[in-house]
């Protein structure tokens, strides 16, 4: 939504054109969610890297020069270091939960590097108005090795549940560019480092009480893997619209296999 925009919000915060930005975020958001009700709408916040940034109107006067975009200037990192354009996004949140009533929007916080850096990003909620209760639950993205690894740490901060992005963790574990010709053949979402690492999100995840989803290309790509997803506890899977059928009749016969042998 925020592409669709098509203006950097730095340079929107410079013309006191706030307003109109969150009307126009708010709206996009006022649909997905008047159109899933009463099913929950969990909206990642802006996870835009620098060169993205700079594809907008007005881009390349605000964003810095980045050698690796990928492990720069991002996520959790960036709402914290530029507090006001996060903001926008909350009150547009705000704008759609309690100007038209709309419960069942929820937020998830994309490349948190730190279980401090999450500490920081719940503050911000806070601070604007938002808090998390059963009709607000607050999501984490699981993209980075630090994530699987602290994750206890993560869930003691306080989220509902997390959502592994199989794409960012993959070359992050195996330390590739995906984009990179010279490399991508060994992008590889079922390597078993990549493996252990969903594994070991997922059944610490539900040990721990909070939901476990998955999105990335893994499960569309892979069918395997979402026998092993299911048997390992996911609690819900995304995947392209040319794989729902088959992915929801392997879920199927997975669901009734563990029952089976439970």
């Amino acid at each position: 939504m925020i592409a669709n925009i098509g203006i950097h919000p730095r340079r929107i915060i410079a013309e006191n054109r706030q307003k109109e930005y969150i009307n126009q975020l708010a709206k996009g958001l006022f649909q997905f969610c008047k159109n899933f009700s009463p099913r929950p709408v969990i909206y990642r916040a802006t996870d835009f890297k620098t060169n993205e940034y700079k594809h907008l109107k007005w881009g390349k006067f605000y964003e810095p020069e980045e050698s690796n975009p990928m492990l720069g200037f991002r996520g959790a990192a960036r709402y914290i270091n530029d507090k006001e354009v996060f903001m926008m996004e909350l009150e547009a949140i705000k704008q759609v939960r309690n100007k038209h009533d709309l419960k069942n929007l929820w937020l998830m916080i994309p490349f948190v590097r730190t279980p401090q850096e999450l500490s920081k990003v719940k503050a911000l909620i806070a601070e604007s108005g938002l808090f998390r209760t059963p009709s607000f639950k607050l999501f984490m993205m699981v993209e980075i090795p630090s994530n699987i690894i602290l994750l206890d740490k993560f869930i003691d901060v306080g989220i509902d549940g997390i959502s592994i992005g199989s794409n960012d963790l993959t070359m992050l574990t195996l330390g590739l560019d995906r984009d990179n010709q010279e490399v991508a053949p060994g992008f590889d979402e079922m390597n078993p480092a990549v493996l252990w690492s969903l594994k070991k999100a997922i059944t610490k995840a539900r040990k721990r009480g909070i939901s476990a989803s998955i999105c990335g290309q893994a499960p569309s790509n892979y069918p395997d893997l979402v026998e092993k997803l299911v048997k390992w506890g996911v609690t819900s899977i995304s995947v392209s619209p040319d794989a729902i059928d088959r992915t929801r009749e392997i879920v199927s016969w997975a669901e009734k296999k563990r029952l089976k042998n439970s």
